[in-house]
């Protein structure tokens, strides 16, 4: 059932107020916190490229505080195990039992700081839950529950001990953007509240978990018209064809943008994905599963240009309502 325009409207309401609580703590960003809630209510994940010191922790802690769930923080290091991401099998001696702890994968918010700082062994073990929203462990699979997302980092600058994040990861992330430095405004009121070492403690909780989920499955419920689905394999076949990459956008990159299209159009009151929507998300959802070739890329040539110029060449179809 499509969503109706009075709940496209609530959906708008909603999704507003919780850009507004969360840009309590994470001032001047409310373009990067819609991205990032965007992601949550189409159940995917988001990658931050960005200097230390520009607020990805209170980002994923304000967006915890906003939502009423849980949040852990996760530091990769060379030495980390899948097992201390995912949790162990211990056998317990008094019940002649083997339990499972639960490790800090296991929360609505899951930051994974300095992701490329592990093995890509460690890396791994977050393939299956970022895709399934489940872990397996000694043949046994545990639900990690809804809401869930990721919310990993890497600096762009320190390279030295860090592995690159194979592609087949990057593709998983569905949104891949960057906080930034604040404003000249922005910094002078962070300086002003410098006592408050925790921001996001601060928050009033706007919305539970369970009602993100029936959000989550609300933009669903958006009208797609088959034009915009044909506009969408249309773009991405042309990255796929384009002469400077050596792989385009894949299926599940296609798929992403669908599902961000539909919370992006119901969070401005529409119940029907517009062109706009698509070009709108482009950049964030695409950019960064494009894997150029190397004399191009030597050349100056970037992801985001291709994207540009794709969506330069590609026509755009008219919009339309859903019939009544």
């Amino acid at each position: 059932m499509t969503m109706t325009p009075e709940q496209a409207t609530w959906f708008a309401e909603t999704f507003g107020r919780l850009v507004d609580n969360v840009g309590l703590a994470v001032l001047g960003k409310n373009q990067v916190i819609r991205l990032v809630l965007t992601a949550m209510l189409a159940e995917g994940h988001v990658l931050l490229e960005d200097a230390p010191g520009t607020g990805k922790t209170s980002l994923a802690k304000a967006l915890a505080a906003t939502v009423q769930g849980t949040n852990n923080r996760i530091q990769f290091t060379p030495d980390l195990l899948p097992s201390d991401v995912t949790g162990v099998t211990i056998y317990d001696q008094q019940s002649h039992k083997f339990e499972f702890h639960r490790g800090p994968i296991f929360a609505s918010i899951v930051l994974a700081d300095e992701i490329n700082r592990a093995s890509p062994k460690t890396q791994s073990a977050l393939l299956e839950v970022m895709e399934e929203s489940r872990i397996t462990v000694d043949g046994i699979g545990h639900e990690v529950g809804r809401p869930f997302m990721v919310i990993a980092t890497q600096n762009p600058i320190e390279q030295a001990g860090t592995y690159r994040l194979p592609e087949a990861q990057l593709d998983r992330f569905l949104i891949k953007t960057s906080i930034g430095y604040p404003d000249l405004a922005s910094t002078e009121l962070i300086l002003a509240g410098a006592a408050n070492r925790n921001p996001a403690a601060g928050l009033t909780a706007m919305i539970t978990t369970s009602a993100v989920a029936d959000m989550a499955d609300l933009a669903s419920s958006v009208h797609t018209d088959a034009a915009i689905l044909r506009y969408v394999a249309e773009l991405t076949q042309e990255t796929r064809l384009a002469a400077e990459t050596r792989v385009g956008v894949s299926v599940r990159g296609a798929l992403s943008m669908i599902r961000a299209a539909k919370v992006w159009a119901a969070a401005q009151g529409r119940n029907f994905v517009l062109p706009d929507d698509v070009k709108d998300l482009a950049a964030a959802v695409w950019t960064h599963r494009l894997v150029l070739d190397p004399e191009a890329e030597f050349s100056g040539m970037t992801a985001e240009k291709i994207i540009t110029r794709v969506l330069a060449d590609v026509a755009a179809p008219q919009a339309r309502k859903p019939a009544a």
